[in-house]
């Protein structure tokens, strides 16, 4: 037992993670016994460019991380890479085992506007209306142009005097650029990819203010599919009182912050929401307790609609192993208590404008860091020599820009392929790094591999897993009420209990048993899926 405490020991001192009893400041450089006459480990490496978010950069020295400096350090000296702009497709072919990526390919697939309404719209004439009720009546212009003024004269024929509401939004933009909210269609501009809306005009209001929830939710693989969920957010709010007789007042429609706060009533204390135009997640989730909300039924109602986004787009994403991704959904509940997929943002923002930005953002970066240790560790194990040859990566794509891929089209068959090379392939002779800082990791794996080696050759029987057993919780499940996926004859053995359950403040949120983690281990069954998650729903 003493190679697997101090294998958990080394890679917690690696990525700077605590060691139980120690806060992150209190964790202290722990070395095995092979190691305590060599010389001290060094902190791990990480690269950003000119668009790396400066809470990123706070958020790794602090944790006593080193930043890449490409003047003194070899090329491939770096364990992490975080930027906002995409990777290149030489990027994620050149990607050592050892590194970590902050994007995964085929993102666009669910942050461009145009393509989450294809994904969807295939989603719901294949399983039905009433699963993927989730989103407003969407038409993607300028391609349904005839669809949406069909449907626009035959609804105002419908309500006669009454008016219809829409929402027009580029395709491409965030941050409420380029939004425009009409009920006369003569008021309907566009140049270029635009959705076309129905506007929720029922949305919940807090004090007369209009609201919606930013939901961070982290994909740190896709095989098997794994979808983390944090439990804590941001609630952003309108700064004038909602009100349909003026559309053009985006202050009153709109609740991108980076909007509200350059208007007049950002500074003033409004009615129950107070200064400013946010607040956390728990504060609104305890506001609607206060009005004897069942708050956990909404919490489940939000896990699904991110899993079933994540299934429309999952199967025409590449496979790529080195890398993870941060989503921000952004959702709005209506007076029903019945929550809408507004749209997903890629590269949610980090910046901090608030003291609610600084409480909900700071901890959001030290538990992405932390999900990657744990969900990193087998990760190393595979690509450090215990699985032979590497993968080699093929992109259609170009360098600068991705696009829409359907799992029947050709451009989704040619996106991405990854190859299992033979031990005579160069690519797989040099994908050990040099003797360099980060080769460090590499090192002391091995040591430890042989640590372990011969502590299983004097103990019958020999160890399932390197790891200690996982728990894995249901979407609806609190952080105080993990669940063990069941099998057949009971828990999962050590050796499939896999991922972790949480990494501070994410909780798993899928796989959610047995049934759904085979679903996505080898190739996603989206059906399987689908019928596992319509029983919990059920439930």
């Amino acid at each position: 037992m003493d190679g697997l405490h101090s294998l958990g020991a080394v890679t917690a001192e690696i990525f700077g993670l605590p060691l139980e009893g120690q806060t992150v400041q209190e964790s202290k450089p722990l070395r095995t016994e092979d190691e305590t006459q060599g010389p001290p480990l060094k902190p791990l490496v990480f690269r950003v460019d000119e668009s790396t978010p400066g809470l990123v950069q706070s958020v790794l020295l602090e944790r006593g991380w080193d930043k890449f400096d490409e003047q003194r350090q070899d090329v491939e000296d770096w364990n992490l890479y975080w930027r906002s702009s995409s990777f290149r497709r030489a990027e994620y072919v050149n990607v050592k085992p050892w590194q970590r990526l902050n994007h995964h390919p085929g993102m666009t697939n669910l942050t461009r506007k145009d393509c989450l309404a294809k994904h969807l719209a295939r989603m719901r004439s294949r399983y039905g209306e009433s699963l993927y009720e989730f989103t407003p009546l969407t038409f993607i212009m300028p391609t349904d142009y005839t669809k949406f003024v069909a449907k626009y004269f035959k609804e105002k024929q419908d309500l006669g005097t009454k008016p219809s509401y829409w929402i027009c939004k580029p395709a491409e933009l965030s941050r409420g650029r380029g939004i425009i909210i009409f009920s006369d269609i003569r008021d309907l501009m566009f140049k270029g990819t635009y959705v076309v809306q129905k506007y929720i005009c029922n949305p919940l209001l807090v004090g007369r203010y209009k609201c919606d929830l930013r939901i961070y939710v982290c994909i740190t693989g896709f095989k098997p599919l794994t979808i983390y969920m944090y439990q804590e957010g941001l609630v952003r709010f309108a700064t004038e009182k909602f009100d349909l007789s003026n559309l053009e007042d985006y202050y009153s429609h709109l609740t991108n912050s980076s909007i509200n706060k350059l208007g007049a009533s950002y500074q003033k204390i409004k009615e129950v929401v107070g200064q400013g135009c946010k607040w956390t997640l728990s504060r609104f989730f305890s506001y609607l307790r206060n009005w004897d909300v069942d708050d956990l039924l909404l919490r489940q109602k939000i896990s699904h609609m991110v899993i079933l986004t994540v299934l429309a787009m999952a199967p025409s994403v590449p496979v790529a192993y080195n890398c993870f991704e941060l989503f921000g959904f952004d959702i709005l509940i209506d007076d029903n208590l019945k929550p809408w997929l507004l749209e997903v943002n890629y590269n949610p923002a980090l910046t901090l404008d608030c003291s609610t930005d600084e409480s909900v953002k700071r901890s959001l970066v030290h538990d992405v860091i932390e999900l990657l240790y744990l969900n990193g560790l087998r990760s190393e194990e595979k690509k450090c020599g215990r699985t032979p040859g590497n993968s080699v990566v093929s992109l259609a794509r170009s360098d600068q820009h991705e696009f829409c891929a359907t799992p029947n089209s050709s451009s989704y068959a040619s996106l991405i392929q990854f190859t299992t090379g033979s031990k005579s392939d160069p690519a797989v002779q040099n994908s050990c790094p040099k003797h360099t800082r980060t080769s460090q990791l590499r090192e002391m794996m091995s040591r430890q591999d042989r640590l372990l080696t011969k502590e299983a050759a004097k103990s019958k029987p020999r160890h399932k897993a390197w790891h200690l057993p996982r728990k894995t919780v249901f979407p609806y499940a609190s952080q105080s009420q993990p669940h063990k996926m069941k099998g057949p004859a009971g828990d999962l053995p050590e050796a499939e209990s896999t991922p972790n359950d949480h990494a501070g403040n994410f909780v798993l949120i899928f796989p959610f048993n047995k049934a759904t983690f085979g679903a996505s281990r080898n190739g996603l069954n989206v059906k399987r899926i689908i019928q596992e998650l319509q029983k919990l729903m059920n439930k």
